[in-house]
């Protein structure tokens, strides 16, 4: 599955705040709109938008978190329309490997609501591990980058 990850613009911003995800996922992420103003407060947090071809799908922002010196994949989300067709998988792994051409970055963190199996099962698949770590009640994973 291919994908692209945009920079949000002023063509694309509303259909990005539009996204949306289904009604029980509501507490699992933030409304696309407040982590764009975080990355505004934050400016080490980058967010794009997904893309699969000329059609947006979802949204993710990463980088560094410099209170504690760790990169984050801070936000991921797909779209309900898009949600089961292998698209959360593809933004995941196209953010490792951004990630992965960052000096200085050894190991991606991220955290998710302890009711959301989905993402933990998601996360596990391309490698990252329980840390042991609960941070604001979420559960903390870490994927460890190799080199090669």
């Amino acid at each position: 599955m291919e994908i692209t990850l945009r920079e949000i613009t002023t063509e694309n911003f509303k259909e990005c705040v539009n996204l949306t995800v289904t009604e029980s996922q509501k507490n699992f992420v933030a409304p696309n709109v407040y982590s764009i103003a975080q990355s505004k407060i934050y400016p080490t947090n980058n967010t794009f938008a997904v893309y699969s071809g000329d059609e947006m799908v979802g949204f993710v922002m990463f980088g560094l978190d410099t209170d504690d010196n760790r990169f984050y994949l801070g936000r991921l989300m797909i779209d309900e329309k898009h949600q089961g067709r292998g698209f959360g998988r593809a933004a995941t792994l196209e953010v490792i490997e951004r990630l992965k051409q960052t000096e200085d970055c050894t190991e991606i963190y991220l955290s998710f609501v302890p009711e959301n199996e989905n993402a933990e099962k998601l996360y596990k698949s391309v490698g990252f591990e329980r840390t042991g770590e609960i941070s604001d009640g979420e559960i903390v994973m870490r994927f460890v980058i190799k080199n090669n």
